[in-house]
C-alpha cells in the first residue's frame, strides 16, 4: 500500500519556493534545448566533414545546410519558450540581443570568408602557373579558428553574466581550441569544433534541461 503523499506546510512551501528564487539568481535557468540543438547540429555538421575528408568521399552536398534547416526547429523552440515564460526580464532581452549578435557575425564571417576565398582563387591559380607549385598557404585551413574565437564569444558572456559554469568553462574552451587549431591541420580543426560544440553547447543545453524540469517539479510541489 503507498503512503499518502505529503503536503508541504505554508513555511515550508514558502522556503521551497525562496530556495528555488536564489538557485535561479545564481545560475541560468533556460530550457536548454537551443542549446541541446546547435551543439548536436555544429558537432555533428563538423565530424561528417572529418569523415569526407579523412576517407576521402564526399556526400553530394554540402553538410553545414543541415545548420540552415536547423533555424526551423529553432524558431518553433523559441515561439514555444517565450509563450512558456510569463515575465520577460531585462537579463532575458540582453542575453537575446548577445545571441542574436552572434548569429549575424556568422553570418558576416561566411559572407567575408566567401569573398576572400573568390579574391584569392585568381591569385593562387596565376602562382601555380608561373612556378608549377600549389600555394602554401590556405585560406579554408584558418576558417576553424576564426568560427572557434567567435562560438567561445557568446557562450563566455552568458556563463558569466548567468553565473552559469558549464557555459562560462564552454567558452573558455573554444578559445583554447581556437589557439590550438591555428597549428594543426583541417581534419584536427573540424574534431576541435565538433569538441567545442559539445562542451560549449550540448552538455551545458542537457543540465540546463534537468535544472528546467526540477525547478517545474519544485514549483508544482510548491502549489500543491
Amino acid at each position: 500500500m503507498t503512503q499518502p503523499e505529503k503536503k508541504l506546510t505554508e513555511q515550508e512551501s514558502l522556503d521551497l519556493i525562496t530556495k528555488m528564487i536564489s538557485q535561479a539568481k545564481n545560475s541560468y535557468h533556460d530550457t536548454g534545448r537551443s542549446a541541446m540543438l546547435w551543439g548536436t547540429v555544429v558537432a555533428v555538421c563538423a565530424l561528417v566533414k572529418f569523415t569526407e575528408l579523412q576517407f576521402n568521399y564526399n556526400l553530394g552536398f554540402d553538410i553545414n545546410w543541415l545548420s540552415i534547416a536547423a533555424i526551423i526547429p529553432q524558431i518553433f523552440i523559441s515561439r514555444k519558450e517565450n509563450k512558456d515564460r510569463k515575465v520577460t526580464t531585462y537579463d532575458d532581452i540582453y542575453m537575446n540581443y548577445v545571441w542574436l549578435g552572434f548569429g549575424i557575425c556568422i553570418g558576416l564571417m561566411i559572407l567575408i570568408i566567401n569573398a576572400m576565398d573568390y579574391s584569392w582563387q585568381p591569385v593562387a591559380a596565376e602562382y601555380y602557373k608561373l612556378s608549377g607549385k600549389r600555394p602554401s598557404f590556405h585560406l579554408f585551413e584558418f576558417v576553424g579558428p576564426l568560427f572557434l574565437l567567435l562560438y567561445g564569444m557568446p557562450t563566455f558572456i552568458t556563463g558569466a553574466a548567468c553565473k552559469f559554469k558549464p557555459m562560462l568553462w564552454g567558452g573558455l574552451f573554444c578559445w583554447v581550441c581556437c589557439v590550438i587549431s591555428v597549428f594543426t591541420p583541417v581534419e584536427t580543426d573540424l574534431l576541435l569544433v565538433a569538441l567545442s560544440a559539445i562542451f560549449a553547447w550540448l552538455i551545458p543545453g542537457i543540465i540546463m534541461e534537468r535544472e528546467y524540469r526540477n525547478a517545474k517539479k519544485g514549483l508544482a510541489l510548491a502549489n500543491v
